[in-house]
């Protein structure tokens, strides 16, 4: 695979797989949650190897160094070739203390719930409690 000088920032997002679509990674750069030097960069950005982008998805910040620019999509394990993680342990939790938070009614994966079940929790969210 040729390797480029620059890149756009959404094609790079996309390339190397932190979003699912081009879209959706132009979508987020539109709406600031991808910067660089702590200023919100636009779509159309060009990256070189060395710069460090910040991506905020959901609660947690992920900080990811440039290795290689790159406008073409590559497989899962070519991804470290790349770029570099370099998102702090305590960004990283976050992520798991969501995880570890109980659902409201019934354990994950259990389906939807039954009819009795379903009235409980219209009478938990009227406020009754019981």
């Amino acid at each position: 695979m040729s390797t480029l000088e620059q890149a756009r920032i959404d094609k790079w997002l996309w390339a190397v797989r932190l979003f699912k679509t081009r879209s959706l990674a132009a979508e987020a750069c539109k709406s600031g949650r991808v910067k660089m030097a702590g200023i919100a960069i636009k779509a159309a950005r060009a990256i070189k190897a060395g710069d460090v982008v910040t991506v905020r998805k959901g609660p947690v910040v992920y900080h990811y160094q440039v290795l290689q620019a790159l406008e073409k999509r590559v497989g899962a394990p070519l991804v470290p070739e790349y770029l570099v993680d370099q998102t702090p342990a305590s960004e990283l939790e976050k992520l798991e203390a969501i995880k570890q938070l109980p659902t409201a009614f019934g354990a994950r994966g259990e389906g939807r719930p039954t009819k009795k079940k379903r009235r409980d929790i219209d009478r938990w969210h009227e406020g009754d409690g019981t």
